[in-house]
């Protein structure tokens, strides 16, 4: 008799908190929806597939598990968010800024991340297949089982394959926190030739 009630009590508290996440998780949405403004909001697991979201302003917010396929993120600023597991594909992020962002097994297959910004971002396991990067600035970022856009996965190491350079800087303060090595690269030596990340072999 005790266990029942006890197994009943337990039921009603999970659906009640359940209910209660799903309620704040509605209305961190409508925020979004009504005002383009919502950091440090809850979003995780919503599904904003084609939205209209240009210059948002996400900071900090938790977006794992979103579902932002094909939508619209020019400019967005997503600095610090959590897109761990995320779906960007065919998403429009020109511009965007994803500073210090965790995209951890994020997907960004066929999107556009021209101009946009990835410094310090963890991109552990992130697939940018087929993505559009000009002039995207990945300086700090991780790199580790990394699918590039021409589908090469790269190797557990920092950026510092892509900026061969002769003067050290200031750079570890984008390193994230258990990351190996250093993320600081040099000046570009006349004469010297960039070198492309390992290819994970089978």
């Amino acid at each position: 008799m005790n266990f029942r009630i006890l197994t009943t009590v337990a039921a009603l508290l999970y659906f009640g908190l359940a209910g209660q996440a799903q309620a704040e998780n509605q209305q961190d949405l409508e925020q979004l929806k009504a005002t383009g403004n919502c950091p440090r909001c809850d979003l995780s697991g919503v599904n904003l597939s084609g939205a209209n979201l240009g210059g948002v302003i996400l900071r900090d917010a938790n977006l794992k598990g979103v579902n932002f396929t094909g939508a619209n993120l020019r400019g967005a600023d997503l600095t610090g968010a959590n897109l761990e597991g995320a779906v960007l594909n065919n998403a429009n992020l020109y511009g965007a800024s994803l500073t210090g962002a965790t995209l951890k097994a994020a997907s960004f297959e066929n999107a556009n991340l021209s101009f946009a910004s990835l410094m310090g971002t963890n991109l552990e396991g992130t697939n940018f297949k087929g993505s559009t990067q000009q002039m995207t600035n990945y300086r700090g970022a991780y790199f580790r089982l990394t699918t590039t856009p021409s589908s090469v996965v790269t190797s557990d190491k920092p950026y510092g394959w892509s900026l061969q350079r002769d003067i050290k800087r200031d750079c570890n303060k984008f390193k994230l926190d258990g990351a190996s090595g250093s993320v600081c690269a040099t000046d570009q030596a006349p004469g010297s030739s960039m070198q492309p990340p390992q290819q994970v072999k089978n």
